[in-house]
């Protein structure tokens, strides 16, 4: 398929895994869902043109051959999932200077305190 790109579509089993079917055109999931518009504001630009339907979240990229449609609870699940995963921080290390630039001195000036005198 190097032009079309896969359908996919995911919902929730009755035992609450996730299920995922795939079509190849947008007639077939026009027989399940009805089409309420067509996407004209995302920001994924080969995502634009595509079909809204009802009770369907989407369309989403996923990779450059497939869009992905969820359904809200699924929608709801893994957003909740993705934004409560911790991410493991790094500490950047500290680099050398690069060539051609000179490193400030570590220099410590102190004055001398002139001793009060007694008259």
């Amino acid at each position: 398929m190097p032009s079309q790109k896969m359908i996919r579509v995911v919902t929730r089993a009755s035992d609450g895994s996730l299920r995922s079917k795939e079509f190849e055109d947008f007639v077939q999931i026009a027989e399940l869902h009805d089409q309420i518009g067509i996407d004209d504001c995302s920001t994924d630009l080969s995502l634009r043109g595509m079909p809204l339907f009802r009770g369907l979240v989407g369309p989403l990229a996923e990779g450059k051959t497939i869009v992905r449609y969820e359904s809200p609870e699924v929608f709801e699940s893994l957003t909740k999932e993705w934004s409560q995963a911790k991410t493991k921080r790094r500490r950047r290390k500290a680099s050398p200077p690069t060539a051609g630039t000179i490193p400030a001195p570590n220099v410590i000036i102190s004055t001398p305190i002139a001793m009060p005198t007694i008259v």
